[in-house]
């Protein structure tokens, strides 16, 4: 049996007939910057999320970025986020002048640790970026009571998270700001790159609006340098007809996560996803925990499964961040969970059939 980690042609095969004829229209009005369906898209996101606003950008990379601009954060100034992230977390920060400042992770969620942030405060922080990894969100209300006693903005890195809840708050919806990708791969995924900004603060929607079109209001007028960081119409329609199936998705996921479980809960060398009480996880990856996770990850290839390690390099880690100062042994929850972390298939199409083969190819490679 072939069971691959991520397969977008069965989705697509249920939405198709829908999709068709909206990117169809979209074609034939020839209006591909800053169509009707791009503002659609954007007061649907702010509806899901609970949020006052949404700006639609280019990338969950390029959202990252453009609320990091549009609070005016850069050079000389700190942003203190997670080494066990993907690269852009960082990269955002490092892109805009900012230094990144890690603290490690909990063992468990592989989020945020929030008792270790206080420290890891000076006098040139500006903001938190929590990460809502695989699709959980970090302990926000500790987060924000840190921010609120040091005056910081809090950015929710949630480009993994879209739908996911926090004691019954939507993610993107507590923070500053919150960002999401559209990568194709994601639950929420697009026909290509694509990202959004949330946020409660409607002045902040509005510089993010004029920060993603090169500072410019009104036309061909500078007071400000942005970027080129525009959402493409044809995007914003094809993420319209996908958002209704969204939840629907997520509720699978979760499901399959939860078959997961129960299979693999005899498997001593396994460690399933911990899932906070409160939390609702919409599991944008299913990541175990094992022993000789190279050796796992090579049989279940031989066994046709798609699997792959997110991330098999902390960011402190990284050459290009080496001026930083960090070293080996700095963060050794986010440096463990480096080495130990599989991405087994979660989507949503799969069948119970397949996921009883991977479990089963998992447990056979213990036993053995």
């Amino acid at each position: 049996m072939q069971v691959p980690l991520l397969d977008l042609k069965a989705q697509y095969a249920t939405i198709r007939d829908e999709m068709k004829p909206v990117l169809d229209a979209v074609m034939e009005s020839q209006y591909f910057i800053n169509g009707p369906a791009v503002k659609e898209l954007e007061q649907a996101i702010a509806a899901y999320s609970t949020a006052n606003a949404a700006v639609g950008v280019s990338s969950g990379t390029d959202a990252l970025i453009a609320a990091l601009m549009s609070l005016e954060i850069g050079e000389g100034d700190e942003v203190i986020t997670t080494p066990y992230t993907f690269f852009a977390t960082a990269g955002s920060i490092w892109r805009v002048g900012a230094k990144p400042v890690f603290v490690d992770i909990e063992p468990d969620t592989f989020n945020i640790d929030v008792t270790k942030i206080e420290s890891a405060i000076t006098g040139r922080t500006r903001a938190i970026m929590p990460v809502h990894l695989f699709g959980q969100v970090a302990d926000m209300d500790e987060i924000m009571a840190i921010a609120a006693r040091h005056d910081l903005f809090v950015i929710e890195d949630a480009a993994q998270a879209i739908g996911a809840e926090y004691k019954g708050r939507k993610a993107g919806s507590i923070g500053t700001a919150g960002c999401f990708s559209f990568f194709p791969s994601k639950n929420l995924g697009g026909l290509g790159d694509g990202g959004m900004v949330v946020t409660q603060d409607t002045d902040l929607a509005a510089r993010l609006s004029q920060c993603r079109n090169h500072g410019m209001e009104p036309r061909y007028f500078h007071e400000w340098v942005g970027g080129n960081f525009r959402l493409d119409t044809l995007q914003a329609a094809g993420l319209l007809v996908k958002l209704p199936h969204l939840d629907a998705w997520s509720a699978k996921r979760r499901a399959n996560a939860q078959r997961y479980n129960e299979l693999l809960a005899g498997v001593d060398e396994v460690v399933t996803p911990t899932v906070r009480d409160y939390n609702v996880s919409i599991y944008n990856q299913y990541c175990i925990r094992v022993p000789r996770r190279d050796e796992l990850q090579k049989h279940m290839s031989a066994s046709d499964v798609g699997t792959a390690i997110y991330y098999p390099l902390s960011l402190h880690q990284q050459e290009c961040f080496t001026s930083l100062g960090y070293g080996e042994g700095d963060f050794p929850a986010s440096e463990s969970a480096a080495a130990e972390s599989l991405a087994l298939p979660i989507y949503p199409d799969l069948t119970d059939e397949q996921i009883s083969y991977v479990a089963g190819k998992v447990k056979e490679f213990f036993a053995n």
